[in-house]
């Protein structure tokens, strides 16, 4: 059974797109979305074992992904991800900074140490990734840069450092997409809100049954699933939002419009898009 998209087939014919993070998780789903619709994919990511997976998945399916293991933190790294993917590609049509993760600390317990790696992640990552894309190709041929950030409104207690690399991740976005539209690169980003990924997996015990209780929180009484994120990803590569640029898409059940005067009512109205023909629900949520 092939991934079900709602766009059309061969959308990404000829096209390469680079996902970090696309081991696991959300980048998993997007790599076999973009896949699925024609594109070639580069997986980027810290886990030659996770990447090489999802290659064979994608195999599996009848798409191309090519392999690149690069700590985005590190600079020099970087350099040599984007360089080995143009010559393996020869292109980079579309990027997807996905790569990113937190733990679970109140700020008066965290350490600089601890700051640093999650801000370097999800922040300091996407701009070293962005930055080397374009001055390596899309300069010179255009493109379209999708940020994945986070539900960071109102900010994010108990994960503050998180909640600040994302919140800057958003400005990054904005003024990325002024400087580079001379060049015809587009730049935009998808917050999801509470995703049922695997992701949900590596988090303590007490955080998983926390998990468990998010969708009375959610307005559409339930947690988005990884298709969900992925489509409004594939939207923002697609040529249908060549107009939309600087700007986001909240992926996220409504909950940052939910207010302690309106009561949410339980309801069953809400039906999900599984399009994602290899999704597996995190053990996390196994209990509901």
């Amino acid at each position: 059974m092939p991934y079900s998209s709602v766009f059309r087939q061969n959308l990404f014919v000829g096209k390469v797109v680079v996902v970090t993070g696309g081991g696991s998780g959300l980048g998993r789903c997007m790599a076999h979305e973009l896949s699925s619709l024609g594109a070639s994919v580069a997986l980027v990511g810290r886990s030659l074992d996770r990447l090489e997976t999802a290659a064979r998945e994608i195999a599996e399916d009848g798409g191309r992904a090519s392999v690149h293991v690069c700590d985005i933190r590190d600079e020099e790294a970087v350099s040599a991800m984007v360089s080995g993917v143009l010559a393996h590609h020869g292109r980079v049509d579309g990027l997807v900074n996905n790569a990113g993760g937190q733990y679970i600390q109140p700020i008066r317990d965290m350490k600089s140490k601890g700051w640093r790696a999650v801000v370097d992640t999800n922040l300091t990552g996407g701009f070293l990734v962005s930055r080397e894309v374009y001055r390596s190709w899309m300069e010179l041929n255009g493109g379209s840069i999708v940020n994945i950030i986070a539900d960071i409104w109102g900010g994010w207690p108990g994960s503050a450092h998180s909640g600040a690399a994302r919140a800057g991740m958003l400005s990054f976005t904005e003024s990325a997409a002024t400087e580079w539209a001379v060049s015809g690169v587009r730049v935009n980003a998808v917050a999801p809100g509470w995703i049922a990924s695997s992701g949900m997996d590596k988090y303590p015990a007490e955080a998983q049954a926390m998990f468990r209780r998010l969708r009375a929180n959610v307005p559409l009484k339930r947690l988005g699933t990884e298709a969900e994120v992925s489509a409004a990803v594939a939207y923002l590569l697609s040529p249908a939002s060549a107009f939309t640029t600087g700007s986001y898409i909240r992926v996220d059940g409504g909950v940052p419009n939910a207010r302690p005067v309106w009561d949410l009512q339980d309801h069953s109205n809400s039906k999900p898009f599984e399009g994602f023909h290899r999704s597996v629900q995190p053990k996390a949520l196994d209990a509901d």
